[in-house]
């Protein structure tokens, strides 16, 4: 058991980082009214975490190669830690917002070090087994998330989705700090601050853009504003990483066909498989009145597929050429996305049951062979920074799809209740429907007219349901078209690749995937 200890300490730190991406989806609408706040606001409270996330693997990942992989690990398991219990205490959602950003930041530590921990305290045969240990709790992280948040939301308190890291982070520490052994460094690399600044402020001022544009439309000031700022950040973060020798990003290697499809196929395979997921959660729980663990329940089929697929792909698939099962994987999220397009205003659950299948084994099939191809793409002495991409992309892409379907979403809602005719406002009230606070524009609405106004509700937010899988859809299967077309196998194959590189860098893509 003794031997086991370092792989415990990892994937205890690693199930808590993956379970606190999609842990809140089910918890929002409680959140929303306790915190007496919008909709839109809480947003950030989903998105700050994962963008945070995103923006810092790569950066953290150089930093753990000049101190070691156990001392930035540890650190960001005490940052997380602390980060949770001031989520818990929070009260308002401009505290909850700024803890989910520090909370991010203990994540990518924590996320950045897992390979390179297991590979320094493993070897041989033992080195598989650890990794494969670790991957299925990746899994099961993926699949837990919006379960164990309804169920402590449900007989808790929504508070309690972030207290309960601090028993399971105080044990990680304990095992960690006694059992952990510290990688090999590197004196020759140097940390990107200015590229991890310049990155995070284009996707900051991006999301803040998207999340402005379904409050004020797009064509407004402010809106437009964000865009143009987003893009100014974006023009220099370029300029910073062609002028570094050591990038966090080398840009050279999007210009490479494969990589950028690669990259392209990871933004749009988490932004078109689970952003709407957030919303899907909101609609169960507010038009069908769904109990919080529910909530979460309707949302395991998707999981179990994938994590069945997932596991059957990674023994069949492995030596295929890798835009088969990524693109193909690609088409089966956009059809299974489409196919959810059947709600109505009058739908069940079960409506949707058919898409989530087909949208699993999409998921499934390209996830594991994701991280892998991207090595494929890149030369040896890039590895690292190859399998770092992917990571942060597949993430970028949740964190930018959020704000986007939420905006498709309002837009859809906000005509139909217009159409209707029962509401006044209709703007404010869409904003308040697709947070999930029907009730609140319901008591506006005077007795008589109650029935025709809860259906035109329960209608307006399937429309805008159907909306966001119309575009989430399309997405999928223009990128697995693009991915077919683009992407080719490169050497260095991964197999090609020193051990102890392709370790470091490859995160049993499955970890990264909320579900």
């Amino acid at each position: 058991m003794r031997k086991w200890m370092p792989l415990l300490a990892v994937c205890l730190g690693t199930f808590m980082l993956l379970v606190d991406v999609t842990i809140v989806s089910v918890a929002l609408p409680q959140m929303t009214d306790s915190l007496d706040t919008s909709f839109s606001a809480l947003q950030w409270v989903v998105d700050v975490y994962v963008l945070v996330l995103a923006a810092l693997l790569m950066a953290l990942g150089s930093l753990s190669d000049l101190t070691g992989a156990r001392r930035v690990y540890l650190a960001g398991l005490a940052v997380f830690a602390l980060a949770s219990l001031a989520c818990g205490l929070a009260n308002s959602s401009e505290m909850l917002i700024a803890a989910r950003g520090v909370q991010g930041l203990g994540a990518a530590a924590m996320f950045a070090t897992n390979t390179a921990l297991l590979a320094s305290n493993y070897e041989g045969r033992d080195r598989g087994v650890a990794f494969g240990l670790w991957g299925a709790v990746n899994g099961a992280a993926a699949a837990a998330g919006p379960i164990l948040g309804g169920v402590l939301t449900e007989h808790l308190d929504w508070r309690w989705i972030f207290l309960v890291n601090l028993p399971v982070a105080a044990v990680a520490l304990y095992i960690g700090g006694k059992h952990l052994s510290g990688s090999s460094t590197r004196t020759d690399r140097r940390v990107d601050l200015p590229g991890a600044v310049g990155f995070t402020l284009a996707a900051t001022l991006l999301i803040f853009a998207l999340i402005r544009a379904g409050e004020d439309g797009w064509g407004a000031t402010g809106t437009l504003l964000l865009f143009g700022g987003s893009a100014l950040a974006l023009l220099a973060f370029v300029l910073v990483e062609r002028g570094r020798r050591d990038p966090m990003l080398d840009l050279g290697l999007l210009r490479t066909p494969s990589f950028g499809g690669l990259m392209t196929g990871a933004v749009v395979f988490s932004a078109a498989a689970f952003a709407n997921l957030v919303f899907v959660s909101v609609w169960a729980q507010t038009v069908l009145d769904f109990s919080p663990v529910k909530a979460g329940l309707i949302l395991m089929p998707l999981s179990g597929m994938s994590f069945v697929a997932a596991g059957l792909a990674g023994r069949f698939l492995a030596q295929a050429p890798p835009q088969y099962p990524i693109g193909g994987g690609l088409l089966l999220i956009g059809a299974g996305t489409l196919m959810e397009m059947s709600v109505s205003g009058s739908s069940g659950w079960l409506a949707l049951l058919p898409g989530f299948l087909v949208t699993g084994l999409g998921v499934g099939i390209a996830s594991p062979i994701l991280a892998s191809a991207a090595l494929a793409a890149a030369p040896a002495d890039r590895a690292g920074m190859a399998g770092g991409a992917a990571n942060t992309f597949r993430q970028l892409g949740f964190a930018l799809g959020i704000p986007a379907v939420g905006t498709l979403i309002s837009g859809a809602v906000a005509t139909k209740l217009s159409a209707s005719g029962l509401f006044t406002h209709t703007d404010e009230a869409a904003e308040l429907v697709t947070g999930g606070q029907s009730a609140n524009v319901l008591a506006g609405v005077p007795e008589q007219s109650k029935a025709a106004a809860t259906a035109a509700v329960e209608d307006a937010y399937a429309a805008g349901l159907d909306r966001a899988f119309l575009a989430s859809g399309l997405a999928a299967l223009v990128a697995g078209v693009l991915v077919l077309l683009v992407v080719r196998p490169s050497a260095p194959r991964p197999q090609d690749i020193p051990e102890q590189e392709t370790l470091r860098s490859d995160p049993a893509d499955s970890a990264a995937r909320p579900a």
